[in-house]
């Protein structure tokens, strides 16, 4: 009895040790087909997102033209089947009307983010006496902090509010930026031949529009006056690069001095956000496709462009004192077509003296 007792012994450890290995087997089974499964998962998931990246667009909505920026939001959506990530960038009270506007419009299906501004970051950087006061709005100098206002993305596009696309805005994102380079511009002396300068009296297209040469600090840069300007209406810009060189400090840095030393020939250029951004990213740029950036059509209303030459365009910008939706302006008809009434009834459009 004792052998039968220690052989029913035996056979149970072997038992349990079978059981044992078994179970260990499926469980190493489950786990490794969980684990390949989640994977084959995580691939299909990916592919979508490599197939269709985002694109972030950073625009402002101004309180006073609030129109301007839902026109150029539904230009660049209704142009392009690219997947664009809207950045809309406000001052604390105008957050709530920003998202009324686009949440009771056509504009409900964009993708969108609302970005609150917090304009004490411009303490002590601005001159109060700019002959332009409207360019001394604290959102007009948004385009300097890019990086503290978008935080997953590597390459974005800023524009100014007074501006429609045409084209498709997948195009102005391909802009290759060379090796080194945080941002790309358009070149002032990149105009199209079409785009007569003459008809543009008082336009600036060089530095010495923008800087003061008479300043010590301006001379010590070593930049020649006649160096071509560039507008920062339209920027394709790279946050690591912007990061790595540091170049929200540098234009504070280039603001503070302006504020002791008074550099700037805001008068002239009207530029108190160029300026700094002519300094900092003097050579260190890359371009635009001028196509991508036709601009002036703000500054004279008497200055008229061929229709053809305004087909061609990718993006048309309104930068001086004549806007679209104001009277004078020209080329209205254009900005007018992309425009998106104001749910709230508060923004119109004034195209009579």
């Amino acid at each position: 009895p004792s052998l039968l007792k220690k052989i029913q012994k035996n056979i149970n450890q072997v038992l349990l040790f079978l059981l044992i290995v078994t179970l260990c087997v499926i469980l190493y089974k489950k786990v490794h087909k969980g684990t390949v499964s989640k994977n084959d998962a995580d691939d299909e998931s990916e592919t979508p997102e490599e197939l269709e990246e985002e694109i972030p667009v950073v625009i402002c909505a101004a309180a006073g033209r609030m129109g301007a920026t839902m026109a150029a939001i539904n230009s660049i959506y209704s142009n392009t089947d690219a997947n664009i990530l809207f950045y809309v960038v406000g001052l604390r009270n105008t957050l709530t009307r920003i998202r009324k506007w686009i949440e009771h419009s056509k504009l409900r299906e964009i993708n969108f983010k609302i970005v609150e501004f917090n304009p004490m970051v411009l303490k002590g950087k601005i001159r109060p006496d700019s002959s332009r006061p409207e360019l001394l709005q604290p959102l007009n100098f948004v385009r300097f902090y890019l990086p503290l206002l978008i935080h997953q993305h590597e390459k974005v596009i800023y524009l100014d509010d007074d501006v429609i696309v045409q084209g498709d805005i997948q195009e102005l994102y391909d802009t290759t930026l060379a090796l080194g380079h945080a941002a790309a511009f358009s070149d002032d002396c990149d105009l199209p031949s079409a785009q007569d300068i003459n008809r543009l009296v008082g336009l600036q297209n060089t530095y010495m529009g923008y800087l003061d040469y008479r300043k010590k600090a301006i001379k010590d840069l070593g930049i020649s006056p006649s160096t071509c300007s560039f507008n920062p209406g339209v920027i394709v810009a790279n946050m690591t690069e912007w990061k790595h060189q540091r170049i929200t400090k540098q234009l504070e840095k280039w603001m503070q001095k302006n504020v002791e030393e008074n550099l700037y020939s805001s008068s002239l250029g009207g530029g108190v956000a160029t300026s700094p951004m002519l300094i900092v990213f003097h050579g260190k740029y890359s371009t635009i496709n001028p196509l991508w950036h036709i601009r002036h059509l703000g500054w004279n209303p008497d200055a008229r462009y061929s229709e053809h030459f305004l087909q061609e365009a990718k993006l048309l910008h309104w930068n001086g004192r004549h806007k679209p939706w104001d009277f004078p302006s020209v080329h209205n008809d254009l900005w007018e077509s992309w425009f998106v009434p104001d749910p709230a009834g508060i923004f119109k459009l004034n195209h009579h003296s």
